[in-house]
């Protein structure tokens, strides 16, 4: 379909600060406020039955409840809440503190690594937890392709994996490994798993879900709520609310309205005009937070196996870099920033975040694709891709180029970003159809390799393995529908450095000089596009919770990768303990929860999430 005629775009303008950008956002935000606000419940916290329930949005459903496959954010979440991990991380610091292990030491040549399981953690039925669970979880993962649908990369250096005794679980490298003191795999019970026939379909629905975390999952309504208890023989004191709901709610407008009538305690994903509005409403306090996750799109290169075998339907001009590297520089990050998030984002170059400074990369002025509309028509112009009579560039093999670009329907920010999207590309010949599509329908698209451009976006852990490594080649596919990635990208480059990275485990800065050289040919391949750091905007009833941990602290977010923290911390308004000073080390529990997702809540799909990492 042809396009209108638009004006001359003006030529590119210098960024804003940070404070100007934030002006438009505060006057949508000051119409908001005006709106009468919903009347809220005193305290609806408190149950009936006289429970203290934590209800929190989320706009993302459950892929799955079984840790050897879930990728989702709220689902990794969830499990972060319902399993032990060997290792957690420090909730104001970030850095590496004892989980189930309660210590660990490794030899010379960074081989072994000996863990000292915890005496007395046990699972919720009863059992005890013991270094045999953890080497049967490990084991299973890299003996069975269908365990390690999600966390598959933590034991692909392993060698082999031993319960030495009851409190001692050995692991042999094949070499030295840099993550072993960031494994975030769940450890699962053996008794409950080693019956299980094939992990791969197996969606751990038998409620209660047997843990060892701080809540216990109870129930599970698809598409409408998760719910768990406090775990009250958790080795940790046990968490303060009782309950933990999270409510499902596709609609963030709609989560926004919970929150003011005080039928949701917590919600995340904020609207810039949103979370001004909120600021001055009371009984609700808004915590705004540097960003911990990025936000852009992928290009279809080409889907294709780890064998080679190629399936999908994207575009075939799109396996030309020339035309990968136009389309970054038709996208104004900057516009983004101002007009989608109302100056509550960073423009994004690397993948990491800029929160991150260890690993955090930016392209030098050699390597920037900043936004250069004349530049781009420049190199499709030499690259041959011709303007048809319809302003419509045609390839040199004389396709088209009209793209499918899929977002989520559910996150309002990403539904702005593409609209900005297809008016930019018109800019350079290129006619986008905007699919802005349910979240299922988009993950079907990912994984059939029938898409040209899909939006995408990553939670990303304080060690970023698990992000980098979904862009390893061993990320493809074994067969089109089990991708770990989101880009269908290999480079054997790109492979060596993860290698390198990998193996870096006492050289700190050798390590970051490879993530940086890892992010670059990212960059420069223009496969995996990142424009936003956006801030993390969330928002609760503080007549329903009277203090939560943030992380870091200060300045974090309390939703994270890593919500362990957050919701076992978190001290009901009601409760008598509530004016005193809570460590984090002792509040290990939270009720039962709630999972709403709503339109730009808390949708995140794992690790690729960035999980460590949750993707969307």
């Amino acid at each position: 379909m042809a396009r209108q005629q638009e004006p001359a775009r003006p030529p590119a303008r210098a960024p804003k600060s940070r404070a100007a950008r934030r002006t438009a956002a505060a006057v949508t935000a000051a119409l908001v406020a005006a709106a009468p606000a919903l009347s809220a419940a005193p305290n609806a916290a408190a149950d009936s039955d006289g429970a203290d329930t934590l209800t929190i949005a989320a706009s993302q459903p459950v892929d799955s409840l079984s840790p050897f496959l879930a990728q989702r954010l709220i689902s990794t979440s969830v499990h972060r809440l319902a399993y032990d991990y060997l290792t957690n991380y420090d909730p104001e610091t970030n850095e590496p503190i004892p989980g189930l292990a309660e210590s660990w030491k490794t030899s010379e040549d960074g081989l072994t690594w000996t863990y000292t399981i915890r005496d007395g953690a046990t699972w919720s039925d009863g059992e005890p937890v013991t270094a045999e669970d953890a080497a049967w979880t490990f084991t299973t993962m890299m003996e069975d392709a269908g365990a390690a649908t999600a966390n598959g990369n933590f034991v692909a250096n392993f060698e082999s994996v031993e319960a030495v005794d009851a409190t001692t679980l050995r692991i042999e490298l094949k070499q030295p490994q840099a993550t072993m003191l960031a494994l975030d795999v769940p450890i699962v019970p053996k008794h409950v798993w080693e019956d299980v026939g094939d992990y791969s379909s197996f969606d751990n629905d038998e409620f209660p879900i047997v843990g060892s975390g701080p809540f216990v999952i109870t129930d599970h309504e698809p598409n409408q709520s998760i719910t768990l208890k406090a775990n009250e023989d958790y080795w940790r004191d046990p968490p303060k609310f009782d309950r933990l709901v999270f409510r499902y709610m596709p609609e963030l407008d709609a989560q926004v309205e919970a929150l003011r009538a005080g039928e949701v305690s917590f919600v995340s994903g904020l609207t810039p005009a949103q979370a001004d509005a909120l600021k001055g409403t009371e009984n609700i306090t808004v915590n705004t937070a540097s960003g911990k996750r990025f936000q852009g799109f992928t290009i279809n290169p080409g889907a294709r196996t780890r064998d080679g075998e190629e399936f999908g339907d994207g575009h075939p001009a799109l396996q030309d870099r020339v035309l990968r590297r136009a389309i970054m520089r038709a996208i104004d990050k900057d516009e983004i920033v101002e007009s989608v998030y109302g100056g509550y984002a960073e423009a994004a170059g690397g993948y990491i975040p800029a929160r991150y400074d260890t690993y955090h990369w930016k392209p030098d002025a050699s390597q920037r694709l900043d936004f250069d509309p004349d530049a781009a028509n420049e190199m499709l112009d030499e690259a041959g891709y011709e303007r048809g009579e319809n302003g419509v560039r045609v390839s040199p093999d004389g396709d088209p180029l009209k793209l499918r670009m899929h977002v989520h329907n559910d996150r309002p920010d990403y539904v702005a970003m593409g609209k900005l999207l297809v008016e930019r590309l018109a800019d350079i010949g290129i006619e986008v159809e905007n699919r802005t599509v349910d979240p299922g329908v988009l993950s079907d698209a990912l994984h059939s390799g029938e898409y040209d451009l899909i939006f995408t976006g990553w939670t990303v852990n304080p060690d970023p393995d698990y992000v980098l490594g979904i862009h390893t080649c061993g990320a493809l596919p074994t067969e089109p529908g089990t991708m770990r990635s989101d880009a269908y990208f290999c480079d054997k480059d790109y492979d060596r450095l993860y290698k390198e990275q990998l193996a870096a485990y006492d050289d700190p800065e050798g390590r970051a000089a490879a993530v940086e050289k890892m992010q670059a040919i990212l960059y420069d391949e223009a496969v995996v596009n990142v424009l936003t750091y956006a801030d993390t905007l969330e928002a609760y009833r503080s007549d329903q919770i009277a203090s939560i941990q943030v992380q870091p602290d200060p300045g974090g977010n309390i939703w994270g990768q890593d919500g362990h923290w957050s919701w076992s911390s978190a001290v009901p308004a009601a409760d008598s303990r509530a004016g005193a000073s809570v460590s984090p080390w002792v509040l290990a529990g939270a009720g039962a929860v709630v999972l709403v997702a709503a339109g730009a809540g808390v949708y995140l799909v794992r690790r690729r999430a960035a999980g460590a990492e949750d993707r969307e």
